[in-house]
């Protein structure tokens, strides 16, 4: 058979995203930090946006008060403002019914919310006597940053700082050792023993225990270190670790010959040491949570408002929709539609986000009610294709929408996602959220007699006790899920463990 080149016609069908619908699946799914530092670049890089200034929207707020017209809201070229659905100008807050409205018209956005120039919006006003914004910015020291200017205070060669740097270097967060201290002499070209000698001088800077390759080495550092005198707390950390893990402390005390007193007190030393020096000197930042949305009951009914502090009020540039109707340069006037365009999508892609995160919401509410009035036990089995349902949208959107959110409840803050989770089978029928389940898992462990430690299957057996279905290997998986240790390692002595010093 011949190979030939043929024409051919074909019809088919391809879902094809636009960019305008690629912006607006972005949008869906940033957290609030992250919609305002997108909405701040999009300042930077359209003319056609501009920021509601703060003293103009008191200015309106104070006229609107005082019962007469807003300065701005009269007259065919009157700026009103479009700021993401929480406050219209003029008319002082809303409800947040009227913000995720369905009716908005957009055809008539140009004229309706653009913004005139007016003279005390280019005022700026600065503080003189202020330091320059440069000195206010500082950076915390890594942890090995601190130890390299440590180390350079020391008295090694050159050869032996290299090493230094090259063991620093392999250091993780916590402070310990990743890479092998074999590897590391290959690599220098030195011998275990010579990197060994670097190892320790590394090991006593500040922080201690730094540059350790187990618990165990770490500990023990700052054991010797800090209580040289506390014999059986170091023999502890060098020979006995794997019966400290599981809490066998009279099998401690008869290996080492000593009384429960005694090892009470060696653990009180331990307890006092740090597992992860590395911490106490971390660059990183902690993660403030802020709600995207909050929920309070009011007069037996939840109301839902969204958090729109912080995010930037945009408008349309009013000098910039003048300059297309005096026509001039086709090229100019093709690049300020084209910029008008990207200004109007964003906004109606902000006001979608807005009211699309409101209706889910609402949605979240009317499923799991239950939990809002009484707390985590009465959680329900909730998957995206029950909410997607209710609010006619594709399952995706759902996901997207409850990625980086949190919501602020009576009950506590969570993340929207939170309140999708797998059911577990009651005993008489019914299920019942697997979050609802750990929780009761968790209370029952924290109120056994740690003497006697309940195990997996103990928990399973009263678990179904109180009609709720599950198998060992299932409470095994939830107990881990939690971070709570084997019952083999949660027992304690029979009594308790004397306490040193009376304490």
């Amino acid at each position: 058979m011949g190979l030939e080149i043929k024409q051919a016609l074909k019809m088919t069908q391809q879902l094809v995203m636009t960019p305008q619908l690629q912006q607006a699946i972005k949008l869906l799914q940033l957290s609030r930090l992250e919609l305002a530092d997108t909405i701040n670049q999009e300042l930077l890089e359209n003319p056609m946006l501009e920021m509601v200034e703060e003293t103009d929207q008191q200015q309106r707020q104070e006229d609107a008060d005082s019962g007469g017209e807003p300065a701005d809201a009269t007259g065919p070229d009157g700026p009103l403002t479009q700021d993401l659905g929480v406050q219209a100008e003029g008319s002082g807050e809303v409800d947040v019914r009227e913000q995720v409205s369905d009716e908005f018209d957009w055809e008539n956005y140009l004229g309706e919310y653009s913004s005139a120039t007016r003279a005390e919006e280019s005022a700026i006003h600065e503080d003189k006597d202020a330091p320059p914004y440069e000195s206010l910015i500082t950076r915390s020291a890594s942890l090995q940053e601190h130890l390299l200017w440590q180390l350079k205070m020391s008295r090694l060669d050159d050869e032996q700082m290299r090493v230094g740097e090259l063991i620093i270097g392999n250091l993780d967060g916590d402070g310990y050792l990743q890479s092998s201290l074999e590897d590391i002499a290959q690599q220098r070209g030195v011998s275990p023993a010579q990197a060994e000698v670097v190892l320790k001088v590394i090991q006593q800077l500040d922080p201690l225990g730094v540059a350790a390759r187990d618990l165990r080495e770490c500990l023990l550092i700052q054991a010797l270190e800090l209580y040289p005198q506390h014999d059986v707390a170091l023999d502890i950390l060098e020979g006995h670790m794997d019966l400290l893990e599981k809490r066998q402390y009279q099998q401690i005390a008869k290996k080492l010959g000593v009384g429960l007193d005694e090892v009470a007190e060696a653990l009180d030393i331990i307890r006092l040491l740090d597992p992860k020096p590395g911490r106490s000197v971390s660059e990183e930042e902690p993660q403030y949570i802020t709600p995207d949305i909050y929920v309070y009951k009011i007069d037996g009914e939840f109301v839902i408002v969204l958090n729109e502090d912080g995010l930037p009020k945009l408008r349309v540039n009013n000098f910039y929709r003048d300059s297309l109707a005096k026509g001039g340069d086709p090229k100019a006037k093709e690049y300020v539609q084209d910029k008008l365009r990207s200004a109007m999508w964003l906004i109606r892609s902000i006001h979608q986000r807005q009211r699309t995160i409101y209706k889910v919401t609402e949605a979240i509410v009317k499923f799991q009610r239950e939990f809002f009035e009484r707390g985590v036990a009465q959680l329900k089995p909730l998957v995206l294709r029950d909410v997607a349902e209710e609010v006619g949208m594709h399952e995706s959107t759902i996901s997207r929408v409850t990625t980086n959110k949190y919501v602020h409840t009576p009950q506590g803050v969570f993340e929207l996602k939170y309140f999708f989770n797998s059911g577990i089978n009651r005993v008489d029928g019914g299920s019942l959220a697997s979050e609802a389940v750990k929780d009761r898992i968790r209370h029952l462990i924290a109120e056994e007699d740690r003497s006697r430690p309940l195990s997996d299957q103990t928990i399973a057996e009263m678990l179904k006790k109180e009609d709720i279905d599950i198998a060992r290997r299932t409470v095994a998986k939830y107990r881990e899920m939690l971070g709570i240790l084997p019952s083999s390692r949660r027992r304690e002595p029979l009594g308790g463990l004397p306490k040193a010093n009376g304490r």
